[in-house]
């Protein structure tokens, strides 16, 4: 691929969280390295509570035993924010994108990544939208996404978390992104119906795509791999110098 308004957008699945983030930083460093397509990376992961660089210790509420007994798993991470929850039933959004020169702002990107969930949401009739002092996406009922991202020679990673049937009562271990006395919610809570987390990262392309203007290529993660595979192999082989020709006798 050669055009970078091409966009993998992969449906990962439930991933590691710390699994997840290894795949990121390969994305990435290839990408530095002149891998040509951006990556949207779509997936769930199970239970973990994630501490960005901005995170404080006495916003994690639960002890280890109580951690350990709901199965919940810890990792500091060096996205922006303080502290927030992934697990079943949430949507997570990793975008590694190579931001284009008129795109290199980052509070226009975090924006834009509001914008896409606005309108994802919009598709199912949640009313949505921005709180001033506090970065994500809201509704009367709650945060119902929260963001947190990294940028390196503008290379994003990272992302967002929607809670779709999120089990909220996970997010009475911690104080949700460092914000006392405001609640969360989901899009479940919101409909009074479950939602199926593969029909939300469906429904999310188009946002996404008129929203950052990429062009969607819906692949498969053995065919990402196999693409990163390829790319660096590729890389790899140019790099070697050619072998010198054995004198003839």
């Amino acid at each position: 691929m050669s055009d970078d308004r091409d966009c993998m957008a992969v449906w990962h699945g439930r991933v590691a969280f710390d699994e997840a983030v290894d795949l990121q930083m390969r994305i990435c460093a290839l990408k530095k390295e002149g891998f040509p397509a951006d990556v949207l990376l779509l997936l769930e992961h199970p239970p973990t509570i994630t501490l960005g660089r901005n995170a404080t210790a006495a916003h994690l509420l639960a002890a280890g035993d109580e951690l350990r007994r709901r199965g919940v798993g810890v990792s500091h991470v060096d996205r922006g924010g303080d502290i927030t929850f992934h697990g079943p039933g949430q949507l997570v959004g990793y975008p590694i994108l190579s931001l284009r020169p008129g795109e290199r702002d980052v509070h226009r990107y975090m924006r834009n990544m509001e914008e896409s969930l606005i309108r994802l949401l919009e598709q199912y009739g949640i009313r949505s939208g921005r709180d001033p002092k506090f970065t994500g996406v809201w509704t009367s009922g709650g945060k119902i996404a929260a963001m947190g991202v990294h940028l390196s020679r503008w290379i994003t990673r990272h992302g967002f978390a929607l809670n779709v049937t999120t089990d909220l009562s996970y997010y009475g271990l911690i104080v949700p992104c460092g914000i006392v006395g405001r609640s969360v919610t989901s899009m479940q809570a919101e409909l009074s119906r479950a939602v199926a987390l593969e029909e939300a990262a469906e429904k999310y392309l188009p946002a996404f795509s008129s929203v950052f203007g990429r062009r969607v290529i819906r692949t498969e993660p053995s065919e990402l791999l196999e693409a990163l595979d390829a790319w660096e192999a590729g890389k790899n082989a140019a790099a070697r110098p050619e072998s010198s020709a054995a004198p003839a006798p």
